[in-house]
């Protein structure tokens, strides 16, 4: 009688490749902490079974004005962060009842960082060169420093690394741009939250191109003033712009699909509008006033919250000092 085969047996699947480990990450003392494992991609906001509501670890440390975003991920990395006193997890997600820890090592390394308030002249991109541009930040240099300054601060330039805008002012206009270092500055200024108050003198022309002034609803059937497009306005505007499009110039305008937020918009001399915002869209006060006739010739910005420019002179700059905030 035949003997019977042995049952064959699958080969076992392949081992999956092990992972490389990541990274040790030095402090700035020179030790090296465990490496981080990373947590697993989760949303940036959950509702736990208890009602709470987490957030992952960057956005919640931006919440408490600790740092910004970046700066938070960065300490995380370095293992600079504890969450309830655990070294925490890039990515982890967090409660509003737990308890942060930042090592005094960033701490530190954010008591260093500098804001500095710069005068921008026209022709000078606020960020990154572009179009043969020369980025602000080339003004930012001691020959360049207001002697005036009110702060101890001297240059240096580690202070030029990582600094940048905290928002934009166009190339063709002028006044206070704030560079930082500090992301809590740049967060609290530009963040999406923001609704700082940044304050504007606009010199402009009247002109409606090829057609009458628009009335605005609210107007009666009065005789509409025909404005030439190659001779407008440019003294006396206050006398002949209509006060309901100034009115719309405060709230009643969409840019870009969207309404735009009320704002403070009034005649500071014949020629001159003082605008206070609380958004920063592209070029907005630009588009605003062609909506309504106006033409930009001067655009000045001259606060940024309680930071006003006052006598710094245009192309010079200062420090933030320890005792203003914007």
């Amino acid at each position: 009688m035949a003997a019977k085969a042995a049952p064959v047996r699958p080969a076992p699947p392949p081992r999956a490749a092990r992972a490389p480990a990541p990274p040790n990450y030095r402090t700035a003392s020179g030790s090296f902490v465990a490496p981080i494992k990373q947590a697993p991609e989760r949303a940036s906001a959950t509702i736990t079974a208890n009602g709470m509501v987490s957030s992952r670890l960057n956005k919640r440390m931006a919440e408490l004005g600790l740092c910004s975003r970046r700066e938070a991920d960065d300490w995380i990395a370095q293992g600079w962060v504890k969450v309830n006193g655990q070294v925490a997890a890039m990515g982890v997600q967090v409660l509003p009842t737990d308890r942060i820890d930042v090592d005094k090592v960033a701490q530190g390394f954010q008591e260093q960082r500098v804001t500095i308030l710069l005068n921008k002249p026209i022709g000078y991109v606020s960020g990154q060169a572009e179009d043969g541009h020369t980025p602000a930040v080339a003004l930012i240099n001691p020959r360049t420093h207001w002697r005036d300054d009110p702060s101890r601060n001297r240059f240096s330039p580690p202070q030029l690394r990582g600094l940048a805008p905290a928002g934009r002012l166009d190339i063709d206009s002028v006044g206070l741009l704030v560079l930082t270092q500090d992301g809590r500055v740049a967060r609290q200024i530009i963040g999406e939250d923001s609704e700082m108050e940044k304050e504007y003198l606009v010199r402009v022309v009247y002109q409606a191109p090829g057609q009458a002034v628009p009335r605005h609803p609210s107007e009666r059937s009065a005789p509409l003033q025909e404005i030439d497009e190659r001779d407008p306005v440019s003294t006396n505007v206050q006398a002949v712009f209509p006060p309901a499009l100034l009115a719309r110039l405060r709230h009643g305008l969409s840019l870009d699909g969207e309404p735009l937020k009320p704002a403070k918009v009034d005649w500071q001399n014949p020629e001159q509008l003082r605008f206070v915002l609380t958004e920063g869209k592209k070029r907005q006060i630009r588009r605003m006033c062609e909506l309504v006739g106006l033409k930009v010739v001067g655009l000045k910005r001259i606060r940024i919250g309680r930071v006003t420019l006052g006598n710094l002179p245009v192309g010079q700059w200062r420090y933030l000092s320890p005792s203003e905030r914007f």
